[in-house]
């Protein structure tokens, strides 16, 4: 079927898409070579396909998601790629969509931003079975990453993000709480999140951070701007790549990210969970992106007896050790330590009452991270408040 990719209401490139496959299978002539996703491959009036195919695929539910390949199966689709033009492509964190050739089509009729969507595949994808057998497939949730069920909905007429945990504790709701209590008191631009709890299940809610004139671009896509030099490291690549962009604040919000991923032993921040954010229709860039999707973090994975705040802690996305990785923070001239006093009290309190989380795992989770304040207020005091900043790889 002919469609043609929108930048909210600027054609961008005309494109076929297989219905079967949901893959691109041809491309037009480039209309607006600007305002291609970030990181796409173009050559005059060519667009990369292979390129385009990936950013799009990536734009589907990852087939890692848990309880996926069943609600599919509800849904009567057979991959999540093939969900995308059921939405046209829609997403609640940029601006891109897919119209359909000739159908006159609006990006003021279709957008999420300002209409209601379906409640319906979210509730699948929760596990709840279809209230009837006419299921409505649109929804922003055909264009949701990440591993762990989530869903969007409309709370109080605000978009916002629910999102589950994983056993054996069901611990990341209350970690992304946790997260925005660290940054809150230390004056780090954060999306706050709360938890719910839905019929004895966690889950953390937050408010969608994009407007209508806002997006997201991820450090993935920011960083395939530029060829990566043999000489410089992923870190190295990915200031020279912002700074290119003209991406401003970039090393100080590192700094940061670094530092409160090391307080809470974040495993996963990968290169689609941060990044910048730009205006949608002049192309000016706002700045990083507040830090958001913590969960993944504290050992959430871990047995009681496995929670161990010393030795080494795997991290992303530059190194795979915490403790060499917070050695790329360059000053620590805004962190104030008093800010984090009672913390690990703080998360006590978030914690209480979880179905999950028994009174030895709470104790250590707690030590673990009062204990992970003072290895970090060690790292400053040994390396000096200026910091290094020293990446020689």
């Amino acid at each position: 079927m002919q469609y043609l990719l929108m930048h909210k209401r600027i054609p961008v490139v005309p494109m076929e898409i297989d219905e079967s496959t949901g893959a691109i299978t041809f491309l037009g002539a480039l209309a607006a070579p600007q305002h291609l996703p970030i990181g796409i491959a173009y050559s005059g009036a060519e667009v990369d396909r292979k390129s385009l195919n990936d950013w799009w695929s990536g734009r589907s539910i990852p087939a890692s998601r848990s309880g996926l390949r069943e609600a599919l199966e509800t849904m009567g689709v057979s991959s999540p790629q093939l969900l995308l033009t059921k939405c046209f492509g829609l997403s609640l964190s940029d601006q891109y969509w897919v119209c359909p050739e000739n159908s006159g089509l609006k990006w003021e009729d279709v957008n999420f931003f300002d209409h209601p969507f379906s409640d319906d595949v979210g509730n699948i994808l929760f596990g709840d079975a279809p209230a009837n057998d006419d299921i409505d497939l649109t929804s922003p949730d055909n264009t949701s990453d990440g591993q762990l069920r989530k869903k969007w909905k409309v709370i109080d007429g605000k978009r916002c993000l629910l999102k589950g945990g994983s056993n054996p504790a069901q611990q990341e709701p209350y970690n992304e709480a946790i997260a925005s209590a660290i940054m809150r008191r230390l004056g780090i631009a954060h999306i706050p999140y709360s938890v719910e709890l839905i019929d004895e299940t966690p889950y953390s809610v937050c408010e969608d951070f994009i407007t209508p004139q806002t997006e997201l671009v991820s450090a993935w896509h920011i960083m395939q701007t530029s060829k990566k030099l043999n000489h410089m490291s992923n870190y190295q690549h990915y200031l020279y790549c912002c700074q290119m962009l003209g991406i401003p604040g970039v090393a100080d919000a590192l700094d940061r990210m670094l530092a409160v991923d090391f307080l809470i032993v974040n495993e996963d921040r990968h290169l689609n969970n941060f990044g910048a954010v730009r205006n949608a229709e002049t192309l000016a860039w706002i700045g990083a992106a507040p830090i958001f999707d913590c969960g993944t973090s504290m050992w959430h994975d871990r047995f009681t007896e496995q929670i161990q705040p010393l030795g080494k802690q795997t991290s992303k996305p530059f190194r795979t050790d915490h403790a060499e990785q917070i050695k790329l923070v360059k000053s620590w001239e805004w962190l104030d330590f008093s800010a984090l006093k009672g913390i690990d009290e703080e998360f006590r309190e978030i914690v209480k009452g979880s179905p999950s989380i028994d009174e030895a795992r709470l104790d250590a989770l707690c030590y673990g991270l009062k204990k992970r304040a003072q290895l970090l207020q060690e790292n400053v005091r040994t390396r000096g408040r200026e910091g290094t900043g020293r990446d020689e790889r």
